[in-house]
């Protein structure tokens, strides 16, 4: 059964207050990395209340949830999606055909796809019209269902950069965009921007430190701003309270961001061992979305799917995405789970634990990148990613023991975000 708006919303509102209980066949303590044996999850007021042992006897006027043949978890959290779009053949023409209440629409059912997904709470890295922002709010006022989200609005790019949202245009439609549109140049722009982004209501800020695929740019890689600019977004973002991510494949721009302060890195394609090394030091997230490079280079082989200019850096960048998390992951840097969803089919984004795995990772330290690894990254680590009193009732359950095959999370069969159940 799927969660619908309406009826079931009033119901749920209308128990406010009551306790559910949640009978699970084992538990995943993604601390330890083991499956505990048969527990019952208490949960009050959208909130873990208790988690005991064994199951016992139901208590009088409790909700009941019977998932004894499952395995629970708590709910996944992906950190890098683009939750109102999704890359297609016909995507660089959608940004003419399409207003911001079809950007809007479509953003509800990918984030409906992506919570029955079993990710309970994302970063969305990138907007347009900031319709993640409405989304965001629409989701916590409980009118629609998604997950929890925490967003970037409008990435921000220097004047042909990788985020700028005319790039290939005519020149009488490219106009002049400027930090209003996420543009910016020097200090003083790029200062302007991170508050044009606060007064929006974002939550963090997202640059784009070098070229990137799926632009109609020539360069993947180069980097797109000066050490000055880095450090004025960063500055400035801190002032707001806000983390700032960066994409990035080439090698010079990342190293400008991390050292300038960088809060995480997005695929970091081209990241060498000196990279590596002064993300350890400075506990630099890496966040590797290796679904987005695998599909990208998979579709660069489909004639017509991506613009010439396009597919030639998704044939060259997108395979080499998974081997730089493989030798990440060796060398000890912070990882924490994304996909890029978005780029990617929104609702894929549990491949992305097989993908890691394949690359060394044990399924265990796949599910911690996914669960405490981003709440640490959000800093919400006391509130996001464990079955344990106090947390946010956010759980999932599948078939199997995703510790001994994780593939068994790309079906998940039960949802519960902030203790309200979404699938069943």
């Amino acid at each position: 059964m799927k969660w619908q708006v309406g009826l079931l919303g009033m119901l749920l509102a209308a128990t406010a207050g009551a306790q559910t209980w949640v009978r699970c066949g084992g538990v995943i303590d993604v601390d330890t990395g083991e499956r505990l044996g048969a527990h019952t999850v208490v949960i009050a007021d959208g909130t873990v209340a208790e988690v005991r042992s064994g199951h016992p006897e139901w208590g009088d006027g409790v909700e009941r949830v019977d998932l004894a043949a499952m395995t629970c978890l708590p709910g996944l959290m992906d950190m890098h999606t683009h939750l109102t779009s999704q890359s297609g053949p016909s995507s660089y023409i959608e940004r003419f055909t399409l207003n911001e209440a079809d950007v809007a629409l479509r953003g509800a059912d990918y984030a409906r796809k992506t919570l029955e997904a079993g990710f309970t709470t994302v970063r969305d890295l990138g907007d347009s019209f900031n319709a993640s922002i409405a989304l965001r709010d629409a989701i916590d006022d409980g009118r629609i269902p998604g997950p929890r989200i925490f967003t970037a609005a409008k990435s921000l790019a220097t004047t042909g950069g990788h985020a700028d949202p005319t790039n290939a245009w005519r020149l009488d439609l490219a106009g002049d965009p400027g930090p209003h549109d996420g543009v910016l140049n020097g200090v003083a722009e790029a200062r302007k921007a991170v508050r044009q982004r606060y007064k929006d209501g974002a939550d963090l800020i997202k640059i784009t430190a070098t070229g990137g695929v799926l632009s109609v740019a020539r360069s993947g890689d180069n980097a797109q701003f000066t050490d000055e600019e880095l450090t004025a977004v960063i500055e400035t973002a801190a002032d707001y309270g806000m983390h700032v991510a960066a994409h990035t494949h080439g090698t010079e721009g990342m190293r400008r961001a991390v050292a300038a302060g960088i809060h995480s890195i997005e695929h970091g394609t081209y990241m060498t061992d000196e990279i590596m090394a002064m993300m350890i030091e400075r506990g630099t997230w890496y966040v590797p979305t290796i679904s987005a490079g695998r599909f990208v280079a998979e579709k660069a082989e489909v004639e017509g799917y991506f613009p010439p200019v396009v597919a030639a850096k998704a044939r060259r960048i997108g395979p080499i995405i998974q081997q730089t998390f493989e030798r990440a992951h060796a060398a000890g840097v912070p990882i924490a789970f994304g996909t890029d969803c978005g780029v990617c089919p929104h609702g894929s984004n549990a491949s992305e634990f097989t993908y890691m795995v394949e690359a060394g990772m044990s399924p265990a330290d796949a599910l911690r990148t996914a669960t405490v690894h981003a709440a640490a990254l959000l800093g919400r680590e006391s509130e996001l990613g464990r079955l344990q009193p106090g947390y946010a009732a956010d759980l999932i359950a599948v078939d199997g023991n995703p510790l001994e095959d994780v593939s068994v999370l790309e079906d998940v069969r039960f949802v519960m975000r902030d203790g309200q159940i979404f699938l069943q």
